[in-house]
């Protein structure tokens, strides 16, 4: 893909910030102070923070991420140093240091970001000599290094990007003209909510954290999200009738959406505390009544249904309220309900962080893999480097962890032109070593345009281009410690090889397809999860009745159900969210017909459902029939079974085609029919989909497939 140019005037400006800052602490420390260890530590570590560990955010964010990862930084220089005694003391830090590190990642882009460059300061210590004497100069060395770069940082910054409480507020106030009468074009209201979207927001502002705050505004930014689309998909079907009870909503909608954009702007001026809420229940008690009116006097169906997508909208207004006051005052100042939805709310930080790792210590968790992955093959590397007493065995490791990918396959394309670009260089600086020979002088003179060149390039040329001119940058900064020759070319060929050939190894024996199994697997777990809220959601609506002379049949047990429990159902979409993020960058131009984003929607949609249509206390003694209650029983046991039957096709199963739902009919609907049929039948719709998806398009002139044959290939 080619860079922007944008992009390219930040690899530019990265480029030079890790020159200078590289070449600050060098030079003095080499030449004026005589301290070659010193000087390169100094050297070093700007290439480790600020060139192989992809920090995201703006100058002041790197420099906070920086300046808190020094601290780390130093204790695993020093550990390094300490183990480098035995290769296998060595080799046992290396596999804890790798994988606590790679697990990282679970705090989101920038601990993410950050970890390469940590594990890199371990690595150059942990191997021979065995120095413990030099530890001081390696931590004086190393801090020099990061101060310059963070020096450098404020001093030519990229430009900062709008915080998300910003887009936030801006999407809000989008949602609150699409609420009021005129409202905006609906695809105007879709672009809106799609700049919401984790692709379409820089990673450093996108709310990733554990803590309260962020998952208020990531759960905040998915409520407005639903919001615009609601209000989307209201103003492509227009009302046919007089409706003042919709038209009273909307405007609510609308005031609150301007008072939380405010708020999230200002910090003062919050929306009155559950003044949405009462004017729903007072929308849901008009609707019952004019329902429950006479004849000719209802309401028609069209009106029913329009009246239930307002509900709906209301109720994603109404999470936008609260996620809104957790962002702003760090927890909720009235009570979050429902608080299965907002379990986070009233818990403590420590506890929060510990949910998110212990829920990521499983073999689903594609975090968890790659960090195992990545630990294994570093440990492995060490072992290797250590064993056969390789020279320069650091650019062993520096290969599997730079060249490592989450999939054998692009790791094979990775080594592929890293080899190509390591042996171009390595003639060149070979070439480069003979015809200079000992004349340091020369060396130091190009030293700082070759890191500038390279630094710029490789980034924007690719892997070969990148791996080719670092060769020439190594080449020339260790011809000024000590005496070197052309060998020193030979050495990183063999180690960048070495490191090559136990990366792909690690890469073969490990999760060889990446996310790809997973993502079946993770999204069938979640749509069976969350499919059984639908049957549980339509008993708990529908039970009161139970035992009446018109009521629905009596559920199996014959037992109230419980209230819906979603909390493994949002624990499996956090898993499969993840799968699927990391299965998009994987293989962006594979496997274009499955349509995995409508099945996030999709088990979204049933967990919200499961909450909010409970929630304002319609029930069959409002006026529901038998007749609409049994087909909201049968049609909620059909989605199930339909569910089912996508999850074992995505995860390579044939199961019996179930019967389609059908529309209701009988007696004229309830508000509570409507609104079960409204939810239902947009969820049959998204699974329509998702299946369209799944069913490979049908070959002319081939013989027909029996339907409970029918199958997608096994993923993998």
């Amino acid at each position: 893909m080619t860079p922007t140019g944008q992009e390219r005037a930040t690899i530019v400006r990265r480029a030079v910030r890790v020159a200078v800052a590289a070449g600050a602490g060098f030079y003095p420390l080499l030449y004026g102070a005589g301290l070659p260890v010193m000087a390169l530590y100094a050297l070093f570590a700007p290439i480790a923070v600020g060139l192989l560990s992809p920090v995201p955010g703006s100058g002041r964010q790197r420099v906070s991420v920086m300046l808190r990862a020094l601290p780390p930084a130093l204790v695993l220089a020093t550990l390094g140093t300490l183990l480098a005694v035995q290769t296998w003391a060595a080799v046992g830090g290396m596999l804890a240091v790798g994988f606590v590190l790679a697990f990282a990642a679970v705090g989101g882009p920038r601990p993410a970001g950050v970890a390469p460059g940590l594990q890199l300061f371990y690595i150059l210590a942990c191997f021979p000599p065995y120095a413990p004497g030099t530890l001081g100069q390696r931590l004086a060395g190393l801090t020099l290094g990061v101060l310059a770069l963070a020096a450098c940082e404020l001093l030519l910054p990229d430009p900062p990007a709008a915080s998300y409480r910003e887009r936030l507020a801006r999407a809000l106030g989008e949602a609150a003209r699409g609420a009021a009468p005129g409202g905006v074009p609906p695809e105007k209201l879709r672009e809106a909510g799609a700049r919401l979207r984790p692709a379409s927001v820089p990673p450093a502002e996108r709310p990733v954290g554990a803590g309260r705050t962020d998952r208020a505004l990531e759960q905040g930014g998915r409520a407005v999200r639903r919001l615009l689309d609601q209000l989307a998909t209201l103003a492509e079907t227009p009302p046919t009738g007089t409706d003042l009870a919709s038209a009273a909503l909307l405007d609510r909608v609308s005031e609150l959406c301007t008072t939380c954009a405010r708020f999230l702007r200002t910090g003062t001026g919050p929306p009155v505390a559950g003044a949405l809420e009462e004017a729903i229940r007072g929308f849901q008690a008009e609707r019952v009544r004019l329902a429950s009116g006479p004849p000719g006097e209802r309401p028609p169906v069209e009106v029913l249904r329009r009246q239930s997508q307002v509900l709906a909208l209301a109720e994603s207004a109404r999470m936008a309220e609260i996620t809104t006051d957790i962002a702003v005052h760090g927890r909720p100042t009235e009570p979050a309900v429902p608080r299965r939805l907002f379990w986070y709310a009233e818990l403590s930080t420590p506890r929060l962080w510990a949910r998110r790792v212990t829920g990521n210590v499983t073999f689903r968790s594609v975090l968890y893999q790659n960090a195992l992955r990545t630990a294994l093959g570093l440990a492995a590397a060490r072992a290797v480097a250590g064993s056969l007493d390789l020279s320069h065995g650091f650019w062993v490791l520096l290969a599997v962890l730079t060249l490592g990918r989450t999939t054998a396959g692009a790791t094979w394309r990775a080594v592929r032109l890293a080899v190509a670009g390591n042996a171009a260089g390595a003639l060149v600086a070979g070439a480069l070593l003979i015809g200079l020979g000992p004349h340091t002088d020369a060396y130091a003179a190009l030293l700082a345009p070759v890191m500038l060149v390279a630094f710029a390039l490789g980034p924007l040329l690719g892997i070969a281009y990148a791996q080719g001119l670092f060769t020439l940058v190594v080449a020339t900064a260790f011809a000024q410690i000590e005496p070197v020759t052309w060998r020193l070319s030979e050495a990183r060929m063999i180690d960048v090889v070495t490191g090559s050939v136990i990366g792909l190894l690690c890469g073969l024996l490990a999760w060889p397809a990446g996310a790809r199994r997973e993502v079946h697997r993770a999204m069938a777990e979640l749509l069976r999860v969350c499919a059984e809220l639908v049957l549980v959601t339509a008993q708990a609506l529908l039970t009161p009745a139970v035992g009446s002379r018109d009521g629905p049949p009596t559920p199996p047990g014959g037992s109230r159900p419980a209230a819906p429990q979603t909390l493994p159902g949002v624990h499996r979409l956090r898993l499969a969210e993840a799968a699927y993020a990391q299965y998009r960058t994987e293989a962006p131009g594979e496997d274009t017909r499955t349509d995995w984003h409508a099945m996030l929607i999709a088990a979204n949609h049933m967990l919200l459902g499961a909450h909010w249509l409970p929630r304002f206390g319609l029930r069959p003694e409002s006026g529901a029939s038998a007749p609409a209650a049994a087909w909201a029983l049968t049609t909620a046991q059909e989605l199930v079974a339909e569910t089912d039957r996508i999850a074992s096709e995505l995860t390579g199963g044939a199961p019996a085609p179930v019967r389609r739902w059908t529309a209701p009919d009988g007696p004229p609907p309830t508000p509570l029919s409507v609104d079960l049929e409204v939810w239902m039948t947009s969820l049959a719709h998204q699974l329509t989909r998702i299946e369209s998806s799944l069913t490979p398009p049908t070959v002319p002139d081939a013989p027909p497939v029996t339907p409970s044959r029918r199958r997608t290939a096994p993923p993998g």
